[in-house]
């Protein structure tokens, strides 16, 4: 299973993974718990259940970059360009935006 921790303004938001049956995403409960907490995205308003899905969330995977950067970032990190979990995982560490994504500390 990979993991892939999500932040929103540098704090921790909640956990995205990608298993057997697809991808599901989680808001971490003491973020739901904050004054003032926003969405990390308008598709995924705050809620405590999880959100599933067959694909890569949409939101998650417009963070990937695109074009010849993307073929730099497959090139160096020697990545598979159809495993778009792991391109998340290490392309977008430091994104433009409020949202950016680390690997846990146990795979990191």
């Amino acid at each position: 299973m990979k993991r892939a921790n999500v932040f929103l303004h540098n704090e921790f938001a909640g956990v995205l993974t990608e298993g057997e049956e697809g991808f599901t995403f989680r808001y971490d409960a003491a973020f739901l718990k904050k004054d003032h907490t926003a969405p990390v995205s308008l598709t995924l308003p705050l809620r405590e259940q999880a959100y599933t899905s067959t694909s890569l969330f949409p939101f998650f995977d417009g963070l990937i970059p695109e074009g010849w950067l993307l073929d730099v970032v497959e090139k160096n990190w020697k990545l598979n360009p159809k495993d778009r979990m792991d391109i998340l995982q290490h392309a977008c560490r430091d994104c433009i935006g409020a949202v950016s994504i680390e690997l846990p500390a146990d795979h990191a």
